[in-house]
This record gives structure tokens, C-alpha cells and sequence, in this order.
């Protein structure tokens, strides 16, 4: 196994994976706050960074029908919410190549 480099983002409001501490998200990334998850309220992010994606996977979300990745920790693999890679209903196209962070996934820094 090779060496894991991680990402470390500037500014003082940073997201960080809760299992391992990792950067996850900064605080100027998120496009809304207004999301449920899995594991409850979650935010839409335009960026994220040390995570890896599961296979595409098609989901009936509770806004309709998408075909998304999960997206895991790069460091510690831990489940963090998900990619949104097609929407099949127009009104949701916006979500395209977009990602769900889980808030009960994260920790935050500098708040």
C-alpha cells in the first residue's frame, strides 16, 4: 500500500471527517444547507476534497430518481454521504456533479 496524501484547505471554517480528522469541506463550498440524508441533515457542497467514490449506483432520493457515488474518507474510508452524477428529472439537473456531506459525518473547525 502507497502512501496517502491529504489535501489540507485554507480558511479559518473547515468540515473534517469525524472518524479520522481529515479535511473534508470548507465552510464556502456549500451550496445549501437545506438537504436530508441518510443519517439526517446533510449540506450540498460544490468541492470536496480526500474522499473516494464508490460505483454509480441509481437511487430513488426523496427528490426523485438520480444516479449517484457514495463518497468515502480517503484516509479512513468511513462512509461520508454522496455524489450526485445524473439527475433524470430537470428541476434537479442543478445537482449534477455536486456532493451530499452528512452532518452527523462531520466535525467542524473554527466556528
Amino acid at each position: 500500500m502507497g502512501l496517502i496524501f491529504l489535501e489540507t484547505l485554507p480558511g479559518p471554517k473547515i468540515f473534517r471527517c469525524r472518524s479520522c480528522k481529515a479535511h473534508s469541506a470548507s465552510y464556502d463550498s456549500i451550496l445549501s444547507k437545506d438537504f436530508q440524508g441518510r443519517f439526517g441533515r446533510a449540506y450540498l457542497f460544490k468541492r470536496v476534497v480526500n474522499i473516494t467514490l464508490g460505483p454509480n449506483e441509481d437511487r430513488q432520493l426523496l427528490s426523485g430518481l438520480h444516479t449517484v457515488n457514495d463518497i468515502y474518507c480517503s484516509c479512513c474510508q468511513q462512509i461520508l454521504g454522496w455524489r450526485y452524477e445524473k439527475a433524470f428529472e430537470v428541476s434537479q439537473k442543478y445537482k449534477e456533479g455536486k456532493y451530499i456531506l452528512e452532518k452527523s459525518r462531520m466535525v467542524k473547525e473554527g466556528w
